[in-house]
């Protein structure tokens, strides 16, 4: 009885042990969620993961500026989508700064190890 008590806890310990596999987590956010911001020409995510390029990426819409209504949808024009050099980072670049207005990100990753994951947040640029 004994062995099979010690035999029982040696195998929970090793599950338990094992690296747990998880989803890319947004850490940061260079404008960060719902903050007001002067002109930038670049969006940065960071994630707890290595990212794969050819599934992560984002795009950038203007959902409202000065003047106008509101529930109108406006395109930057072409976001290019890039991973930063420490591979954790997802990078978008209009070719222009943003004006006034507040913006709408929409990112999609993936992870090396194949998980998944994709989240949305605003800021708006003074």
């Amino acid at each position: 009885m004994k062995f099979q008590m010690t035999s029982v806890a040696l195998l929970a310990s090793l599950w338990t042990a094992a690296p747990a596999s998880a989803h890319p987590k947004l850490i940061a956010a260079v404008p960060a969620e719902n903050a007001t911001v002067a002109h930038p020409s670049k969006i940065q995510l960071t994630f707890s993961e290595q990212l794969m390029p050819k599934l992560s990426g984002g795009t950038l819409v203007m959902t409202a500026m000065p003047g106008m209504g509101g529930d109108s949808l406006m395109s930057v024009g072409k976001v290019k989508s890039t991973i930063g050099a420490d591979g954790k980072s997802l990078i978008l670049s209009s070719a222009a700064p943003l004006k006034a207005g507040t913006y709408l990100v929409d990112w999609h990753t993936a992870s090396t190890d194949g998980h998944r994951a994709a989240g949305k947040y605003s800021f708006t640029v003074r």
